[in-house]
């Protein structure tokens, strides 16, 4: 399988997840010939969701016209891109050359806005499951879903296993443990708490709790 050069392409926008982007980057840029660029509606700076950090456009979504791998991550910027006819139309292009077309979290609702993902298989965040499913997908409650050359990953860790689950389709499985091992991807979290189902109810209320004080915080930091 052809692996030089391999073009990944990551689109970011205002109020994106760090997470989401960076977990997946660190594996794809590790693969043989991997060139990545971030993509933005302009070159320059776009912050995260938290509004405390940013990552450096080094193109604008109208100097990049193909890609081989396009990873397009979750975060609240999301909501709106559903709406934004420019990069729906943007990713539909780019989606035509691609050998793989990835999302991140609520990166899948973008892809299904385009049209990308009507009646497949897909995953998101647990909590834009609803939002998911109105933009014409099937909600999947797995952390990685293929459907043909499109794979959405859940909430935002769950970029990293795409990431390896596409490394080791592109490269082969020796190279995708290798790039595990370099990140020393070695997942032993301290509870058992990482979806709604081992969570519990209680557990999500004191998530919707920080959920709502980060988006005042973040609201007041930009006003």
């Amino acid at each position: 399988m052809r692996l030089n050069p391999l073009h990944v392409v990551i689109p970011i926008f205002p109020e994106f997840t760090a997470l989401d982007a960076i977990g997946p980057y660190e594996v794809l840029r590790m693969l043989p010939g991997a060139e990545v660029t971030f993509v933005a509606g302009s070159r320059g700076v776009v912050r995260t969701d938290s509004g405390m950090v940013g990552l450096h456009a080094d193109a604008a979504l109208d100097e990049v016209g193909s890609a081989d791998i396009l990873l397009v991550p979750g975060g609240w910027g999301t909501r709106a891109l559903t709406r934004d006819e420019g990069m729906l139309t943007w990713v539909r292009a780019i989606h035509e050359t691609t050998r793989w077309t990835t999302s991140v979290c609520t990166g899948s609702l973008v892809l299904a806005a385009a049209g990308l993902l009507d009646g497949m298989d897909a995953t998101t965040h647990w909590g834009a499951v609803e939002t998911l499913e109105k933009l014409g997908a099937r909600y999947t409650a797995e952390r990685v879903v293929r459907q043909g050359k499109i794979i959405t990953a859940a909430g935002v860790s769950s970029g990293i296993d795409m990431a390896l689950t596409l490394a080791g389709l592109i490269a082969g499985d020796d190279v995708a443990k290798a790039v595990q091992l370099a990140i020393e991807y070695d997942p032993q979290p301290p509870y058992n708490a990482g979806s709604p189902a081992k969570a519990g109810a209680e557990i999500i209320a004191v998530n919707a709790t920080l959920r709502d004080r980060r988006t005042a915080t973040t609201a007041a930091a930009s006003g």
